[in-house]
């Protein structure tokens, strides 16, 4: 099959996906607003979408529209696909939209759906026309499937498909001890987050959890990854809390370097206030045998037994979450209880391999169905 992606380059979901098929010898084409560039993979097909200067004109002129319709579809006679996959209804659906093609797949992600329609009225436009267009709308979480109807798609062109987490490479045979040493954490048992440092993600009730863990542990210290507008707010907030020396901002960690940094940590943590589905960090860190801390939000209970195969915790409560991540740290046998139990649920429910496959399967029926 040839494959065209319409999609962010720079997103590890679409290149976990473009990776399987490309590896599975499928030919894959991409178009995106970023360009694409991985290792091994540099015969993939690259076109960097320039839509008409926003600066110039709104993006809701004919004229731009008419620009973006001959552009689309000028790259899409070029590639010549036999399908095209649109990742999450942003700029991309609509794209996708405009280039007339068939069969068109599109993935939700999650705030494109449960949140971006009822922010912007030509937005949920532009969702509901794509939504009609498409011959396979996928998502990754069961809650999405009513908000995806209720924007006018039909039930029956919906699958669900998860993300896939690919469990050879995060495993927990990547714990290294050498990393707490390079952090200059060495012997201390780490706390891990990895979400984006935005309201969205809530990071702050971790950080406001800290020095209630530390009256108890003060060993323990805190990795919080990522990037985000609230950042240098954050950093501030761990100062004044007396918690600085003990919380550590490292910024975003490169994909191929996170089993190692999953794998090394005693506990994982997601304060999210809102995913999609179980979102792909925590699904990662449940690959690697981590015990996760995780708030009670959408899917996630579908995902994690409370008390069995994780934690769960309220949203925005630091207190629940400090006593929650105590609890696991004095008791290493729970940890490891739960981090075996999370790692068979995502082998058996949440592969990268099986999802994937599935993905497989529909392609070539939909390519066949239209012939």
């Amino acid at each position: 099959m040839k494959i065209c992606y319409l999609a962010s380059a720079d997103s590890i979901h679409t290149i976990k996906w473009a990776k399987y098929f490309y590896d599975r010898k499928h030919r894959i084409s991409m178009i995106s607003l970023h360009p694409f560039s991985y290792p091994g993979m540099d015969d993939v097909e690259s076109y960097v979408f320039k839509p008409f200067p926003y600066q110039l004109r709104p993006l809701t002129t004919p004229f731009n529209q008419l620009y973006n319709l001959a552009r689309i579809r000028s790259l899409i006679g070029r590639i010549r696909p036999d399908i095209i996959h649109v990742q999450s209804f942003t700029h991309y659906a609509w794209l996708g939209y405009l280039s007339g093609f068939h069969p068109l797949v599109i993935t939700a992600w999650g705030s494109d759906i449960l949140t971006r329609p009822r922010e912007s009225r030509s937005y949920k436009a532009q969702v509901r026309l794509a939504i009609r267009k498409a011959d396979l709308l996928t998502c990754d979480a069961d809650h999405i499937i009513q908000p995806m109807v209720d924007l006018g798609a039909r039930p029956e062109k919906i699958r669900i498909i998860f993300f896939g987490v690919d469990t050879r490479k995060f495993h927990p045979e990547a714990k290294d001890d050498r990393l707490a040493e390079e952090l200059g954490f060495s012997g201390r048992p780490l706390i891990i987050s990895l979400r984006g440092l935005s309201q969205i993600y809530d990071v702050e009730s971790l950080v406001r959890a800290a020095p209630v863990v530390l009256k108890s542990c003060p060993s323990a210290r805190f990795i919080i990854a990522g990037e985000g507008p609230l950042k240098t707010k954050l950093q501030e907030l761990a100062s004044s809390l007396g918690a600085a020396e003990a919380v550590r901002f490292i910024g975003n960690i490169p994909n191929d370097r996170l089993p190692r940094y999953l794998a090394s940590s005693e506990i994982y943590v997601s304060t999210s206030l809102s995913d999609a589905g179980l979102s792909a960090s925590t699904a990662e860190a449940m690959a690697c045998a981590r015990p996760v801390v995780i708030t009670d939000f959408g899917d996630n209970r579908k995902w994690v037994e409370d008390g069995v195969s994780g934690c769960l915790v309220p949203l925005s409560d630091p207190g629940t979450l400090a006593a929650r991540i105590i609890d696991l740290l004095g008791h290493p046998e729970r940890r490891e209880s739960f981090g075996k139990l999370a790692r068979q649920v995502i082998m058996e429910k949440n592969d990268l391999y099986r999802e994937m496959g599935k993905v497989e399967t529909l392609y070539q029926q939909l390519i066949e169905k239209r012939g």
